[in-house]
């Protein structure tokens, strides 16, 4: 899908800094935010209180403004907003929800995770190494970094040379070959 007209004035009021376009922009997208919150948290088994969500929530806000709205500015405008946001927004709260769970500020549902056992983790590891024989070089240097390390789209493209925005499509792909190898 890409950008539809009304987001596509709604950003452009934002980077221009229009009366109201930042309010109507979190009113637009707020509820995107919290869903996103929501489902990262859970996906991680984390049972998010009000506070923490309204902090995961005004941390996902502040890094679209940082920067005079750096993160806003580089949408390269070729999906929708919606789907962009929704990447940046799980970026910044699955980061700061690890961050949260090493300092013990956050609890982790035991009964949600899988065993973690070091046997566990080397048969995973295994077998998405037997996984990503399945992929070209590039693709599987991609999920290594992205998967395996940690990196980020933009850390990602400055390697590899590619544009930022192409990075997800690609591993999209490559996460559709390793699903049919499975």
């Amino acid at each position: 899908m890409s950008l539809s007209e009304i987001d596509r004035i709604l950003l452009q009021r934002c980077i221009d800094g229009a009366p109201r376009a930042w309010q109507d922009f979190v009113e637009r997208f707020l509820g995107l935010v919290i869903h996103v919150a929501n489902h990262t948290a859970q996906s991680r088994g984390i049972e998010l209180d009000d506070s923490v969500r309204d902090d995961l929530i005004a941390e996902v806000f502040l890094v679209l403004l940082a920067n005079d709205r750096g993160v806003l500015r580089r949408f390269r405008r070729n999906s929708s907003l919606a789907t962009y946001l929704t990447v940046v927004a799980r970026r910044v709260i699955a980061r700061r929800l690890s961050d949260l769970v090493q300092r013990n500020m956050v609890a982790v549902q035991e009964s949600d995770l899988q065993a973690d056992s070091q046997a566990t983790r080397i048969e995973d590891r295994e077998e998405v190494e037997r996984l990503m024989q399945r992929l070209d070089p590039q693709e599987s240097n991609i999920v290594r970094m992205y998967h395996l390390e940690g990196k980020s789209y933009h850390e990602i493209s400055q390697v590899v040379g590619l544009s930022e925005n192409s990075i997800g499509p690609l591993l999209s792909r490559a996460r559709q070959k390793m699903r049919e190898g499975a």
